[in-house]
């Protein structure tokens, strides 16, 4: 439970129709493997107690009797933290409620009834059940007062880790308004649903739709817990489709037809952060709502699903080729766009034969493709200085001609020299005013061509290097439209790699690979032996730890120790946990130190879901100090 996690159990049991003591041992058991792995809400199908297939054994007494009975007996055994939701029949002044026994320490602390009975197709619930009501009454369950009525919110007040819980049965999932609506702007973070929902051709896909589009439409976690085998197959058959879901994401899903305990960890601080994010969802507080609360114990829960390395590229190859499609045709749309309402038919970008300068070219020769333009109107133009390699400025020739746009050398060394001289720096003094001059020089050059030919300089830099402030204020921090500003480092060679692996160009593609193999760098400081002597993640850490850290921080507010322990289950095997610990560090302190750059940044097209734009997602001033986020990590 610490960093906002909690595991969830998903329970299909084992059951004979209407043998409650069978059914209940059954329970009784699957609650005590649950809470010895770890899981602090149980829920099981809707009916479970007695076999949602009882049919008119529901309008017998012993069974009745039998099943509160039964409710009892597992409340009894329950004595650990766990929130446990148990479906059984319950009678109200004469009227029987398919309902949810919400159990907490030995104790029936809620009863919950099913709002919306079907009696449709092959359901016929009415001849049993009543619709069950909205506003709590309390009820007599063996000698104790229980709130029973759909409108229950069941709290955890153990601090830091306070989050409410709702349960809604089956049907109500089903329905245009169901019941979880209004639990969730009623602050409920994670909805349980006790089911019996039987298998027809089709439906499993339905099914797996509705849950997932209920927990992203309610920002919330859904558990979905469903009859399996065991129920009778008179006329019907049950496949304990279990779920358990996250804002949108199946994080877990349970075999069909295999009875069974489906475990997931859900992240109720991820929840909050987007609830927070959205001023959309509309948060309000009933009076008609009964309030339970409860404490769990504070343990750490051990995660089994752990976050890939890379959370701004998707590890599955369909999806990652589809968000490399899309992710460029953001890109190359947004410059499309500004190109048109400018009525500029040229485009300035600097090569340097690295990753970012590659990607933006790419962008723009698609453009300019797409607006039926002369690649010639790309005016491409390398500019060697005191770090560039052979290598890297062979590629970056080779990169233009081979695209078939124009191609411009200046070498501007002895302009830097003349720079220095008037100044008074010293040219063996490789300091950061030795490395800012150059690509101040390179951007002024780069402004004065496109004013020369009516155009404009396409930027390079990207998200990465913007979130570390690794960039040269009014140097390559500067230009007249950022292609990708809203693209992290990790994502950039991905995208050059599906360029490279979709053209029908093997020259290009040879290109773009060795490219994709040459190190990070600005090359702002002479080379050592012809080779590359500055590597930029030498300088400020690993780009995959930075926009791993990026992403947790600005797309859920995480804090640094829960940034942190993800980063060791993540990088496991990778980095060094004092390696993770040392560039989070320094992902702060420049983080919080390098805004001033963000705060004037120019034009660019937001790709995703984590932006630095001072125009829209980050609202940041930039004398903000990090002591209370480096704090958390003494």
């Amino acid at each position: 439970m610490k960093n906002g996690f909690i595991k969830i159990a998903s329970v299909t049991n084992d059951l004979k129709v209407s043998d409650t003591e069978f059914n209940s041992n059954v329970i009784i058991e699957a609650i005590k493997e649950a809470e010895k792995n770890g899981a602090k809400v149980i829920v099981f199908p809707e009916l479970c107690v007695t076999g949602y297939t009882a049919g008119d054994l529901f309008l017998q007494e012993s069974l009745i009797k039998g099943a509160a009975e039964a409710v009892k007996r597992i409340a009894d055994s329950a004595e650990d933290d766990a929130l446990i939701f148990i479906g059984f029949p319950f009678e109200y002044e004469d009227k029987l409620y398919n309902t949810a026994a919400v159990i907490h320490r030995g104790r029936v602390i809620a009863l919950i009834p099913k709002i919306n009975i079907p009696n449709y197709s092959e359901f016929y619930e009415m001849r049993h059940f009543a619709p069950g009501f909205e506003k709590p009454v309390y009820v007599d369950f063996f000698g104790e007062k229980v709130p029973f009525g759909a409108d229950i919110l069941i709290s955890n007040t153990t601090e830091p880790f306070r989050f409410t819980i709702a349960a809604e049965i089956c049907e109500d999932a089903w329905v245009p308004c169901p019941p979880s609506v209004k639990h969730a702007v009623n602050g409920a973070e994670l909805i349980v649903n006790l089911s019996a929902s039987d298998e027809l051709v089709g439906k499993e896909e339905y099914r797996r739709l509705m849950i997932s589009a209920l927990s992203a439409r309610l920002v919330s976690a859904y558990v979905y817990a469903s009859a399996g085998e065991g129920e009778s197959t008179q006329d019907l058959v049950f496949g304990g489709d279990n779920m358990i879901a996250e804002n949108g994401r199946i994080i877990s899903e349970a075999a069909l037809f295999e009875n069974g305990i489906l475990y997931g960890e859900i992240d109720v601080h991820r929840i909050r952060a987007e609830r927070k994010r959205m001023n959309t969802f509309a948060s309000r507080r009933d009076d008609s709502y009964v309030r339970v609360d409860i404490s769990f114990d504070v343990e750490e829960t051990a995660l089994s699903d752990i976050p890939g390395r890379f959370p701004f590229v998707p590890s599955d190859e369909e999806k990652k080729t589809e968000r490399c499609n899309e992710v460029f045709s953001i890109q190359s749309k947004g410059l499309k766009k500004r190109l048109r309402h400018i009525g500029a038919k040229t485009a300035v970008v600097g090569i340097s034969g690295g990753l970012d300068s590659t990607l933006a070219l790419l962008v723009t020769v698609k453009a300019f493709d797409d607006l039926k333009l002369d690649r010639k109107g790309i005016k491409c133009v390398t500019m060697p200085c005191f770090g560039t390699t052979d290598r890297t400025y062979n590629n970056a020739v080779n990169l233009i001609k081979t695209l078939n746009c124009d191609f411009k050398e200046i070498d501007i060394k002895e302009s830097i020299l003349k720079h220095f001289n008037d100044i008074g720096q010293d040219k063996d003094n490789h300091d950061v005013t030795y490395e800012n001059s150059q690509a101040r020089e390179r951007t002024q050059i780069l402004m004065d061509i496109a004013n020369m030919c009516n155009g404009i300089v396409v930027g390079t830099g990207d998200l990465s290097e913007l979130a570390l402030g690794w960039t040269t204020y009014n140097g390559d921090h500067m230009s007249m439209y950022a292609v990708n500003a809203g693209v992290p480092k990790t994502l950039v060679r991905h995208l050059v790699r599906f360029y490279a692996d979709s053209s029908d160009s093997t020259a290009l593609k040879d290109i773009l690979l060795d490219i994709l193999d040459t190190p990070v760098s600005p090359e702002l400081l002479p080379p050592k032996d012809g080779k590359i002597s500055q590597e930029t993640e030498d300088l400020v850490g690993p780009y995959e730890l930075h926009d791993y850290f990026l992403y947790y921080m600005l797309r859920f507010g995480f804090p640094p120790k829960k940034i942190q322990r993800l980063a060791y289950l993540s990088f496991e095997g990778v980095f060094e946990k004092n390696t993770i610990d040392k560039w989070l560090k320094v992902f702060y302190r420049r983080f919080f130190s390098q805004q001033f750059k963000r705060s004037c940044l120019p034009d660019g097209p937001k790709v995703g879901t984590v932006s630095v734009s001072p125009r829209g997602d980050l609202r940041m001033p930039s004398d903000a100090v990090s002591a209370l986020w480096l704090k958390e990590l003494e």
